[in-house]
């Protein structure tokens, strides 16, 4: 499947892209050995292979989600210039 110079501009001017005449060339090849890798992709039976969303098996990788630290209690508010309860004390910003 051959990529024609044309093709690469129209391709192009879609992608708002400006090429050099030496790039769409560069391009045309590069564009061109893309489509034939693909092409032999195609060509592979693949009836045996089972659908996946990831190559490699990435469950064991994954952690539960638990809380691994519990709450500090009063400790964080040790130094709180201002505070109320169990919260920081802030002025209000109006605008």
């Amino acid at each position: 499947m051959a990529i024609t110079r044309e093709e690469v501009w129209r391709v192009a001017a879609l992608a708002r892209l400006r090429l050099a005449p030496e790039e769409a060339e560069r391009l045309a090849g590069d564009l061109d050995h893309i489509l034939e890798a693909f092409a032999r992709l195609s060509a592979l039976d693949t009836r045996a292979v089972e659908p996946t969303a990831h190559v490699e098996d990435f469950g064991a990788l994954l952690r539960p989600d638990s809380v691994e630290n519990p709450p500090a209690g009063d400790e964080p508010l040790t130094n709180a210039p201002a505070r109320d309860g169990r919260f920081f004390r802030v002025p209000k910003i109006l605008e």
